[in-house]
């Protein structure tokens, strides 16, 4: 019997990246919704006439009534951003007993989706979040490596996106803690950076070298926990080094005060990196450095890139879900509760999920103290 899934904000950015694995997907029959019915229904003829749909807001109290009615088994939540948003899509999944899990990479929506553990538990469904390039691709690669490592004591990672623009609605997302303050890790103590300050150089293998700047991520809690790491940190940038200069000098006006609501700015910048795109050179990558102790009790360090080419960087965040959908309709059983998306999908499922070895390679390298 087939996986019935429905992919709210199934015509954006990265539902219709999402859309477009599930569509010819084996045992999964796929529906989408939206609110904009014109939009919809393009996205509907696009994506032919095995695909069903639902016009209505997923955050509304009739959403619940909708999933029971369609029979939806799988509930994917595309709809950022998730900064401030409530939840209310993962609500209505619980009432309706349907799994669900989301693209947020947002640290307080991430983390905070315990609240809803005994619910989902007593429901019998799985509810997770951030089932994205952070922290469920993050997670998976140091999980695969694990073994190597007698104890981990520092994670430094981060994503350079190409200078193709995401959606308006992840631009505003990223801008939301620009200034703002950002709790990491340094040597087993809590410390602030600044969100888009501290803007720094890194070369990465095959795109030369980018600027990157500290960015929030569910990451930052999951990691001290999950793998004992005592200094934690995560940045980001755009694919053109203007990009990074323009999010540093966007942070500072927003840290002194200069502008007091990002938004319209996030519209603006969008619209500017819209048009810088034609300089970029297409690439991305998310990379990880993890140092720590062999089980040779000898210094171990790990260097892993994935790297994206011609664009297709916004498959990362967005096959994660996909990956999910193929497990669960092969059988997979999600445990009941409500948790971060992490410890579901490995990395081979991961790329199987985006299938383009041609555009998207992982490469992990390894050095000890002797070297």
């Amino acid at each position: 019997m087939a996986l019935r899934v429905l992919v709210v904000g199934g015509y954006g950015n990265f539902g219709s990246i999402v859309c477009r694995h599930l569509i010819d997907m084996p045992d999964v029959e796929l529906a989408i919704s939206g609110r904009d019915p014109q939009k919809l229904a393009r996205k509907v003829a696009e994506l032919g006439p095995a695909c069903e749909s639902w016009c209505g807001d997923a955050m509304g109290a009739g959403f619940a009534s909708a999933l029971r009615a369609m029979n939806i088994q799988l509930v994917v939540h595309t709809g950022g951003p998730f900064q401030g948003q409530s939840y209310a899509v993962a609500e209505s999944c619980i009432e309706a007993r349907v799994n669900y899990c989301d693209l947020s990479d947002c640290r307080t929506f991430v983390n905070g989706i315990g609240v809803l553990d005994a619910r989902a538990r007593q429901a019998g469904v799985a509810i997770l979040s951030g089932c994205s390039s952070v922290p469920t691709l993050s997670s998976a690669i140091i999980d695969e490596q694990r073994y190597r490592f007698k104890r981990i004591d520092s994670i430094e990672h981060g994503i350079s996106s190409s200078a193709k623009m995401p959606g308006l609605s992840t631009v505003e997302g990223v801008l939301a803690y620009a200034g703002k303050p950002i709790r990491q890790l340094r040597n087993g103590q809590v410390h602030e950076v600044m969100g888009w300050e501290d803007l720094t150089l890194r070369k990465l293998q095959g795109l030369g070298t980018r600027a990157l700047a500290n960015v929030d991520v569910p990451d930052m809690d999951i990691f001290a926990s999950r793998y004992g790491a005592h200094t934690l940190s995560f940045k980001a940038g755009a694919g053109l080094k203007l990009g990074g200069v323009a999010n540093y000098l966007f942070a500072l006006a927003m840290r002194k005060g200069l502008v007091r609501d990002h938004a319209p700015w996030a519209a603006r910048l969008h619209r500017w990196g819209t048009w810088f795109e034609r300089f970029g050179d297409g690439k991305s990558a998310m990379y990880i450095d993890v140092r720590g102790v062999g089980l040779d009790d000898q210094t171990l360090s790990m260097t892993a890139q994935l790297t994206a080419l011609n664009d297709k960087g916004p498959e990362i965040p967005s096959c994660a879900a996909v990956a999910l959908a193929a497990k669960i309709a092969r059988g997979y059983l999600p445990e009941p509760g409500a948790r971060p998306c992490v410890g579901e999908i490995s990395v081979d499922e991961y790329m199987t999920a985006i299938n383009d070895p041609q555009n998207l390679s992982l490469s992990v390298h390894f050095s000890d103290g002797q070297r």
